[in-house]
């Protein structure tokens, strides 16, 4: 179909079809980044999908810093791809408000060291903990004068541990008492790894669900005796803490039983898998 005629002035003159069309193609450019904008405004909008969640990884140090530190972060980047949860990592303690922590349901203490919060801070991420939120400890994590948080007594509270010294860099065997729960189900019976071994001034037995412990028999260093408690996890208000000594090493974040167990643990503290977090008294071999 001819769309153009020529005039009696010898210009080209549209005839009613090539009008609309024209029409037509003009309200298309015009509309499409308008309607693209509303999409993604609505997008944004839209609550996470199941099995979706967000992860804060915390690893501000003032003492001791571990090198690991760098991996965890690209290593937890990673299972958030591969899991379906989104990752945010700072340094910077002033995320710890009410405003911010509300769009995390975890957040990770990768290797922390010292006193990392101040009081409105402390403040702030106990509310967030005890309303339902999540924290996941991972080695220095752990309360204590030489590891995080040594003057908060609420932190003493909820680790249910405080660190005391470790051991040299060797392997040792772990002994899974929990193999039901998600950071501890895909593991062996007795994992055998290298790590760096924390001993704790008293156990946490009795106050938090214990979900491995170490074979003081199979490495030097312990100081715990036959029930030495390597992981665990609790109840904190309406919210979860769950605590892992291992991660020490740069290669421990490239293991695929470590990244297991941290997986499992994320999740756990997350709230989007299920636990038992019911203290156990008794050791279970």
């Amino acid at each position: 179909m001819e769309l153009q005629t020529r005039g009696l002035a010898g210009g080209l003159n549209e005839n009613p079809f090539g009008r609309t069309l024209r029409a037509i193609q003009t309200m298309h450019h015009l509309l499409t980044p308008i309607l693209l904008g509303l999409l993604l405004v609505g997008c944004a909008n839209l609550p996470l999908a199941r099995g979706d969640f967000n992860v804060l990884v915390f690893s501000r140090t003032l003492m001791f810093r571990h090198a690991s530190i760098t991996n965890g972060i690209t290593a937890i980047r990673q299972l958030g791809a591969q899991h379906g949860f989104q990752v945010d990592a700072t340094e910077d303690a002033s995320w710890f408000t009410p405003e911010k922590l509300t769009n995390y349901q975890v957040v990770v203490f990768l290797s922390t060291s010292g006193d990392i919060l101040n009081e409105e801070q402390q403040q702030a991420f106990r509310k967030y903990i005890e309303a339902g939120g999540g924290l996941a400890g991972v080695h220095a994590a752990v309360y204590g004068d030489v590891a995080t948080e040594g003057n908060w007594q609420w932190y003493g509270e909820a680790m249910c541990a405080a660190f005391t010294n470790h051991s040299a860099i060797m392997p040792a065997v772990v002994e899974i008492e929990d193999a039901k729960n998600p950071s501890t189900a895909d593991l062996p019976k007795r994992w055998s790894r290298i790590d760096e071994w924390y001993n704790f001034i008293a156990s946490p037995r009795g106050q938090v669900r214990v979900l491995a412990t170490l074979d003081e028999t199979t490495y030097q260093g312990g100081t715990m005796g036959s029930d030495h408690p390597i992981a665990w996890c609790k109840k904190v208000g309406k919210g979860r803490m769950w605590y892992t000594a291992l991660g020490h090493t740069e290669a421990s974040f490239t293991e695929p039983p470590f990244l297991a167990h941290l997986l499992g643990g994320i999740q756990v503290a997350a709230g989007v898998k299920r636990a038992d977090l019911t203290p156990n008294r008794n050791p279970q071999r």
